[in-house]
């Protein structure tokens, strides 16, 4: 039997970093223990290695679009996906040199699958670990809908979109969150035919309606076919291919039915935590189809055990993941920390991206704001053009949702190139209140994507009452 002062069952984002502010600022002894992927999925399956074919995927795209109009003279731009997959397999590195990693942090990295036998006691391997502090960070995986057929079929999800060594000539996107956007303009620019289905009315749900528009629109565009409102009733394997399939699209209204063909299946409909096999009933943990339910201070139901990261009910992002962990470490040696989630940036990184910090307009007005609203068109402004063909119109907008009467800026939401890097300082300024009339009065640099925030707020001052 081994003793720690705190034992972390997942060594994803949450877990490092949890284990490392423990060590840290506590000088507590961590035992970190993981039955899959050293790292997580993040840094291993998901975030890291996705946005790598994302940014070739771009590249490519620019040179095929503009390329020649830029002076850049190649008779052909040739692509090899086979080569791009090697190219991920060396940035996200072997399980050997992460695991390594947690040792040389000082951290105890046991392998195998943590089971509960009671509050203060795992079995691991044989083994058993036990501790006055526990957390759970476990992560989550792809969730599989209950779509008759699908169990068989060959399907992917964004692991298997990972290994792929061949371009597929036609994918089928089952969802269209961040992950099936992506991942379908990633393929679409490889030069598959890419259908991206979705029930609910728009794409990306969660965001602004406006900016979801207006990636739409961008998406489309390029020649992406999106069906909303739209369920997956049924597929089939097509027999002419290991993975490709028949698929039936049912209209939410009631509308006739249509059939699609493709050569592949993405599902990218959700996520689902990874709570099975841990034994949460013998530790008194609290559990749903959402996750381990925590409080703000990521507690569990069981004193002595938290959870961070997907595995928790709430917000499955890599960001809230780690801070979700500093959340919990202080919790555990007695700091009074607790969580708040009102001004999380978030960026869907497809091209433009989707990116947003604060309330959207609906949720605004939902929350009793006496709400207005100024958009600026990123076609209005120079820096896209550098990288658009002549006759081209850069896509997206910039859009504030502000109070009427104090003026103060409650959502930003951007449909631009670098959207990501653009609202990452915005949560600060939100959070200490700064006004629409305060950006539209302030310096700015040109030519950039920012000065469309700068224009949004002049125009919000143009229509402001006199008096």
């Amino acid at each position: 039997m081994s003793d720690f002062d705190l034992i972390v069952v997942g060594g994803g984002g949450a877990g490092r970093e949890a284990a490392t502010r423990a060590q840290a600022d506590h000088g507590a002894r961590v035992a970190v223990v993981e039955d899959g992927l050293w790292g997580g999925s993040c840094a291993n399956v998901a975030c890291k290695p996705t946005k790598q074919l994302v940014t070739a995927a771009g590249m490519l795209h620019d040179l095929r679009a503009v390329g020649a109009e830029l002076g850049i003279r190649t008779a052909t731009v040739d692509f090899s996906l086979d080569a791009l997959k090697a190219r991920k397999d060396w940035l996200v590195g072997t399980q050997e040199t992460w695991r390594r990693r947690f040792v040389d942090l000082g951290f105890t990295a046991v392998d195998g699958r943590a089971t509960f036998e009671d509050a203060r006691t795992l079995r691991v391997a044989g083994g058993v670990l036990t501790s006055e502090r526990i957390l759970v960070s476990t992560g989550s995986r792809t969730a599989v809908p209950p779509v008759p057929g699908i169990d068989e079929i060959d399907w992917i999800d964004h692991v298997g979109a990972l290994e792929l060594t061949e371009v597929p000539a036609s994918l089928l996107v089952l969802g269209a969150g961040a992950v099936g956007l992506e991942l379908g303009q990633v393929f679409a620019r490889f030069g598959s035919r890419v259908t991206v289905v979705e029930a609910a009315s728009r794409i990306a749900g969660a965001s602004d309606a406006d900016a979801a528009a207006a990636l739409h629109a961008a998406l489309e565009a390029e020649g992406i076919e999106i069906v909303t409102d739209t369920f997956l009733a049924r597929v089939a394997s097509r027999g002419d291919g290991a993975r490709a399939i028949t698929a039936t699209l049912a209209p939410r209204d009631g509308s006739p039915e249509r059939v699609v063909e493709a050569d592949l299946l993405l599902v990218a409909a959700g996520r689902s935590p990874n709570v099975e096999g841990l034994g949460l009933e013998r530790a008194g943990v609290e559990a749903t189809r959402a996750g381990i339910v925590v409080d703000d201070r990521m507690r569990t139901s069981a004193p002595g055990i938290w959870a961070a990261g997907d595995v928790a009910a709430g917000i499955q992002l890599t960001p809230v993941a780690a801070y979700q962990a500093q959340v919990a470490v202080a919790d555990m040696f007695g700091a009074d920390r607790t969580a708040d989630y009102a001004l999380v940036p978030t960026s869907i990184f497809t091209d433009p991206e989707l990116a947003a910090v604060g309330l959207t307009e609906e949720q605004a007005r939902g929350r009793g704001f006496d709400v207005e609203t100024a958009t600026h068109a990123a076609g209005d402004i120079l820096r896209p053009y550098y990288t658009l063909p002549r006759d081209a119109v850069a896509p997206g907008l910039v859009k504030l949702v502000f109070e009427r009467g104090s003026r103060r800026i409650l959502g930003l939401h951007t449909v631009v190139r670098g959207g990501g890097e653009l609202v990452q300082g915005w949560a600060l300024a939100i959070a200490r209140g700064v006004t629409v009339d305060d950006v539209a009065t302030a310096h700015y640099a040109f030519p950039t994507v920012g000065e469309a925030v700068h224009y949004a707020a002049e125009a919000a001052l143009a229509s402001a009452p006199v008096g």
